[in-house]
């Protein structure tokens, strides 16, 4: 594959401690013992259970309750993967070279695809992570409460906050390494670029949240079913769409960067936007919980038989997870100079990850609480919960 091996690409691969040629085929297995450090094969293995897990979710929701939205929301996840990823890895194949040079190379890891471009652990980590983020929203009735609309964009906040705490470990650990000077990776927020913060960890996840809420969930929620036929065409419209959403949804930072040619324009831009996003979505948290807390209860009971505790729990396994990844991490971190390890690998943000992880735990503990609230709680008929609403 050595045609398709871009010279920026091969320089990304033998700084992370392989060769193009290295690389394998379309399908390479490796020794999980033999990668470049102990981190890899715990984060795959991670990674990858997260995913069959939310697969298996998926599919109980569907055949205990007529529920296909999980299952919709993991398809489409790697629905989307296949639009946007290749492009990236193989710009020249696609006639883009001119214009997009390689962005980023990930490390060789156990299970790998398409010439030590795609690790396994990166098709799963699509729907593992945007099941976690869809379903403390869903199970805090904020769907249900405040639209699809709103509802995405509090999918785009949790899943940033999951999403963050792994992109900012991922370079020290050598899991992957950017192209610094790439000019759609600027600026850059220590180790990660400011556009992968708000753009891949946030805005893609809101997006496609949105397009399965809107094609799939609202109708389930209010009592439909679908055929196999609409839900496979339901599927491939919410691939297609929360691609196309991705792109739309920069667009201010996009248009600025245009306009200005600056990058600080260009970061302040997707700074405003993270912020505008985040300060709505921590409101409606916080309106939803104090309702929760107060007995206004009939989101939860409208959805209570479909108990998301294997996701809850992944979600607790994963944070712990990277807990322990960071806190392996922390004596080179606090050693790096100008941001760089002795070994020379950079450093993300301690400090953001913090945040990051705040906001991850206080929104498991919600939905799990919340949840537990009104677990054992007979939902009532229509009529008996129409009447005690005007009670």
């Amino acid at each position: 594959m050595s045609d398709l091996c871009a010279p920026t690409f091969e320089g990304l691969a033998e700084r992370l401690g392989f060769t193009c040629e290295e690389a394998g085929g379309l399908f390479e297995l490796r020794n999980p013992f033999a990668l470049e450090n102990w981190t890899l094969p715990v984060l795959e293995l991670t990674i990858v259970l997260g995913a069959v897990l939310a697969l298996v979710y998926a599919i109980v929701r569907l055949r205990r309750h007529n529920d296909p939205t999980n299952l919709v929301l993991w398809i489409g996840a790697i629905a989307y993967l296949a639009i946007i990823e290749p492009p990236l890895y193989f710009p020249a194949a696609f006639g883009i070279d001119e214009y997009v040079d390689t962005m980023f190379a990930h490390n060789v890891f156990t299970v790998e695809f398409l010439w030590g471009r795609l690790p396994l652990y990166i098709i799963a980590i699509y729907p593992m992570m945007a099941t976690i983020a869809f379903e403390l929203v869903r199970a805090l009735g904020i769907f249900r409460r405040y639209g699809a609309f709103v509802g995405a964009l509090c999918v785009g906040f949790v899943h940033h906050a999951f999403y963050e705490i792994f992109d900012h470990l991922g370079p020290q650990q050598r899991w992957w390494e950017w192209t610094l000077d790439h000019p759609m990776a600027q600026p850059f927020l220590d180790s990660v670029p400011l556009p992968s913060v708000v753009v891949f960890a946030t805005l893609w996840p809101m997006s496609l949240a949105f397009c399965v809420q809107f094609f799939v969930g609202r109708h389930i929620d209010a009592g439909r079913s679908f055929s196999a036929g609409q839900l496979v065409w339901r599927t491939i419209v919410i691939g297609v769409l929360a691609s196309i959403g991705t792109a739309i949804l920069p667009l201010p930072a996009t248009i600025s960067g245009g306009i200005t040619g600056s990058t600080t324009v260009i970061g302040v831009v997707y700074a405003a936007e993270l912020v505008a996003l985040s300060v709505v979505a921590i409101l409606i948290f916080a309106r939803q919980w104090r309702r929760l807390r107060s007995g206004a209860n009939e989101d939860l009971l409208a959805i209570q038989p479909h108990s998301p505790g294997i996701i809850f729990g992944f979600a607790a396994v994963y944070l712990a997870v990277m807990a322990v990844l960071w806190i392996a991490a922390l004596p080179a971190y606090f050693g790096a100079v100008d941001g760089v390890t002795a070994n020379g690998d950079p450093v993300g943000s301690l400090w953001y990850t913090i945040g990051c992880f705040v906001i991850a735990v206080v929104t498991l503990a919600m939905a799990a609480l919340a949840h537990r609230s009104v677990a054992g709680v007979v939902v009532p008929a229509p009529d008996a919960a129409v009447e005690s609403d005007r009670v």
